[in-house]
């Protein structure tokens, strides 16, 4: 697809820096920057080179000496001739600078048009276009790594083979349609049910790591909560390894949340410090309570967390039940039940407080916040509780929520088309029901693509990309 416009946009953050990075792409902007760029002729050079120069408003006045980095089409970003102004970091000259092209034939890019237009002019797939966002998003290693490995490809290349092995038998079935009368079989049917079988499972699969890839993109929302009391503001500081969150033996001295991110290994964890949990008259204290039953219903881990000294089995078995009786969500968090102040009582049995209906053995976890006592072992409780599977991590993993409804629409399709085959249904109904899996997948690289879909995808990139 060939623009014919020409867009300008500052591609560094905004505000005052050492260096700023203007971005022009389209058709004519190597001339027209060459208009009011005093140093080599832009025009003539070879692309991949930087330049030295300075530049000039419409009468001469110079605004700044910068550095012109020239792309030639179709080798740039955009497949497009671009070029890149890297400026002094004012935000006064970079106004200057993008206010002069825009009276000379340059346009405002755009909330991501520079990577639409690497979409349309077939430099990168949609899923590769959004793993871009994600990559300039990504806060942790792993969200980090799995930006990258979206953007080389290799999620789309996996969708790419099981719409190529589907079109080969759809072709095959619309081909008897075309000879119905001879009444000939083109499509072994007990092959493409094979296929079918083959492609569904590899679906499920992809569709399964969308929990892994979730957390991975967005971190672990990480809730410590529990009574009063039982030092869950102490625990948050041990894990931290830094006075976050004031630390009182008066009971209810935490009454709102309180966030921090703990990066385990590469994974980004959302620590939440809460209210303790109990009935208070205090009104500002229950808004609390309140605020901490709101983040525990959108966790994806409750770290519970009881002094050991103050409760009994009994009634850490009652106030938990309470507890997680009040989650309301449909997904539960997955529940880690942190026994603290194991110092004040060493010689307490942490099997009498095993509750088998509640919670694993495996997840219970003896701690004395305040001396640090098996900290790295919880965060590494932690960190297992996400990956279950270290082996998913070299695999494909599915991270964005469109992807997942594709996915999971494909797979209905292809359900469809079993029970097609199943009942000896005409080849133009199975061809009918390959064709709308072909869709789903389709839409998941961009092959199918609407205005609609490309608008909702890009409006969220920043400016400048």
């Amino acid at each position: 697809m060939q623009n014919t416009n020409n867009i300008i946009a500052l591609s560094t953050a905004a505000g005052a820096g050492a260096i700023a990075v203007i971005r022009l792409s389209g058709p004519s902007v190597i001339e027209i920057v060459d208009k009011f760029f005093f140093g080599k002729n832009l025009t003539k050079v070879e692309g991949h080179t930087v330049h030295y120069g300075k530049i000039r408003d419409e009468s001469g006045e110079m605004i700044d000496e910068c550095m012109a980095t020239v792309f030639r089409a179709p080798r740039s970003y955009t497949r497009e001739d671009s070029i890149e102004i890297s400026c002094h970091g004012s935000s006064y000259i970079v106004r200057q600078i993008i206010a002069l092209f825009l009276r000379n034939g340059v346009s405002h890019a755009k909330a991501g048009e520079f990577t639409m237009r690497a979409f349309l002019n077939g430099q990168l797939d949609l899923s590769q276009a959004e793993a871009v966002a994600d990559l300039i998003a990504s806060d942790s290693k792993m969200s980090h790594q799995l930006a990258l490995q979206q953007m080389r490809g290799g999620f789309s290349e996996e969708i790419k083979e099981l719409r190529k092995r589907l079109i080969k038998f759809a072709s095959l079935l619309e081909l008897e349609l075309d000879f119905g009368e001879e009444d000939v079989e083109f499509a072994d049917r007990s092959h493409l049910q094979k296929l079918v079988d083959e492609i569904s499972e590899v679906i499920q699969k992809l569709i399964n790591s969308f929990h892994l890839g979730n957390v991975l993109k967005n971190g672990v929302s990480t809730v410590i909560a529990g009574k009063p009391n039982a030092g869950k503001s102490t625990l948050l500081n041990a894990m931290l390894n830094e006075e976050r969150a004031i630390v009182s033996k008066i009971a209810g001295t935490t009454r709102d949340t309180i966030e921090e991110a703990l990066n385990i290994k590469g994974i980004q964890f959302r620590l939440i410090d809460t209210a303790g949990l109990r009935d208070s008259s205090d009104h500002i204290e229950s808004i609390g309570v309140a605020r901490a039953f709101e983040k525990i219903e959108s966790a994806a881990i409750l770290l519970y967390v009881f002094d050991i000294l103050a409760m009994e089995p009994a009634e850490l078995e009652k106030h938990l039940y309470l507890t997680l009786q009040n989650i309301k969500s449909k997904s539960k968090p997955k529940l880690l039940v942190v026994a603290n102040k194991m110092d004040l009582n060493p010689y307490t049995k942490p099997e009498d407080y095993y509750i088998g209906h509640l919670v694993d053995e495996s997840n219970f976890i003896t701690t004395s916040a305040i001396n640090q006592m098996n900290i790295e072992f919880l965060k590494e409780k932690l960190y297992t509780t996400v990956i279950e599977d270290p082996g998913l991590l070299d695999k494909t993993i599915v991270s964005n929520t469109r992807h997942l409804s594709a996915l999971t629409d494909t797979s209905q399709s292809l359900k469809e088309v079993n029970a097609a085959l199943a009942n000896g249904t005409s080849s133009d109904l199975v061809a009918l029901d390959i064709r709308r899996a072909l869709h789903h997948l389709g839409l998941i690289t961009g092959e199918i693509s609407t205005d609609d879909l490309l608008d909702s995808i890009f409006r969220d990139f920043c400016i400048g990309k």
